[in-house]
């Protein structure tokens, strides 16, 4: 379907829609769509003709050196186009993310309210309902507002996204546990608002107590605590090159639970998971009882805990550093054993090369080997449907003529900034 709407763009005239890429109608978000889905599948269709052979120039079909070395150009240039309207979907897409954001966080409120209504058919109208109905109200002015200061951020999930543009599962815990306790003091501040006798005043006091809501509030303390830990875990081991990671174009509600290739983690799912059930069994608790706070059972809250502590130890056991394991001569059928010469190409095997989320054509570019003094870009090398070179544990690069013979090191530098060790190779004359 790319390769068809490739096709299509090329045969459009040039200003045919009204939205097309490049649109200056202010935010608006359809042109920056539309010029990245362009983009992108024009980009397809030319990685997949040179896979297949088709478009090289005869001033360098004659060499595979250079031939291979004119189609990364080509790709890497394209690939770079394909990243810019990338960036400028993602910047249109958070713009007018906080008009969802918004939106969802009121229809919530009315949802309450249907809730409310149906439940109190024969039960009656209490002040229990008119101090949640209020709280909700609070709550949604206050996200609606820092929505508003945080348009271009978001809206209301700017908090929850991360520094590499995704969003962050221990913030987004940590804040759905931070919304509900609020909401539920609010409630009891609302009920103690309207409580005429000091009976009941005393006993609204009473279920702020730490001895009812003692569960509650060692979960809300953990997982705050795991939230900010974890983004100093992260930035250390990112500093430390124990860590690679690299910037997402937009967020995605999968951050959730997956990693930053887009894979599911166990630890990022059932910390999800067992928050969601622990939230959902206090919400119960306090539409039952809103005289205090939800009593959540110590049973329950160890459970959250061990999901705490186990989503932690995930965080400290991820990543790694890349690392080269050897050096090869790569050889072709036919070819004779040799040592390394300036001008072989040669195998870098190893691990780590290519960083989660950097498995694109413009990241991958972004590759350098050091041989001696000389940074040597890693040619992109395609193939039906993605890339042969660079891969994660493999790549392939030339020595080039400047690389005086003798003893060298090389080093890998991945699109993440990470360095990989030294290893030394012997080039001959």
């Amino acid at each position: 379907m790319a390769v068809q709407e490739a096709r299509q763009g090329t045969e459009a005239p040039r200003g045919a829609g009204a939205h097309d890429g490049g649109c200056t109608c202010g935010d608006c978000p359809h042109g920056a769509r539309a010029g990245h889905r362009r983009a992108e599948a024009e980009f397809l269709l030319q990685r997949d003709g040179f896979a297949a052979g088709h478009g090289l120039p005869a001033a360098v079909a004659h060499s595979v050196s250079a031939s291979r070395q004119w189609v990364s150009e080509e790709l890497t240039q394209s690939a770079e186009l394909v990243a810019e309207r990338g960036r400028a979907e993602g910047e249109a897409w958070l713009t007018r993310l906080w008009l969802r954001t918004a939106a969802t966080v009121w229809a919530a409120v009315v949802a309450l309210l249907v809730v409310q209504a149906l439940t109190a058919v024969g039960a009656g109208w209490s002040d229990a309902r008119t101090a949640g109905l209020l709280a909700a109200l609070v709550v949604a002015g206050a996200l609606t507002t820092a929505s508003w200061f945080h348009r271009a951020r978001g809206g209301a999930l700017a908090p929850v996204i991360g520094e590499d543009n995704r969003l962050s599962t221990s913030r987004a815990v940590a804040a759905a546990w931070v919304l509900l306790v609020a909401y539920a003091v609010l409630v009891l501040v609302g009920r103690l608002a309207a409580a005429s006798g000091h009976a009941e005043r005393d006993a609204l006091l009473s279920g702020l107590d730490l001895s009812r809501g003692a569960g509650v509030v060692t979960v809300l303390a953990v997982v705050c605590g795991i939230a900010v830990l974890v983004r100093r875990v992260v930035g250390v081991r990112v500093l430390a090159q124990r860590l690679q990671k690299v910037r997402a174009s937009r967020p995605r509600a999968a951050d959730l639970l997956t990693d930053d290739a887009g894979r599911g983690t166990f630890a990022d799912i059932q910390y999800v998971v067992i928050g969601a059930v622990a939230l959902v069994f206090a919400a119960v608790r306090l539409a039952r009882r809103p005289d205090q706070l939800p009593d959540l059972p110590w049973g329950l809250a160890v459970v959250v805990l061990v999901s705490a502590a186990t989503y932690l130890a995930g965080k400290y056991a991820e990543g790694g550093r890349p690392v080269i394991l050897s050096v090869v001569r790569a050889r072709e059928a036919g070819d004779l054993d040799a040592p390394i010469r300036t001008g072989d190409d040669i195998e870098i095997r190893g691990a780590g090369f290519v960083p989660p989320g950097a498995q694109t054509a413009d990241r991958l570019s972004r590759m350098v080997v050091r041989i001696g003094p000389v940074h040597v870009h890693v040619p992109l090398v395609p193939v039906t449907g993605g890339f042969s070179n660079p891969t994660d544990a493999v790549l392939t690069v030339p020595v080039p003529a400047d690389v005086e013979p003798g003893r060298v090191d090389v080093q890998v530098v991945t699109a993440a900034g990470a360095e990989t060790n030294r290893y030394a190779i012997d080039v001959t004359d």
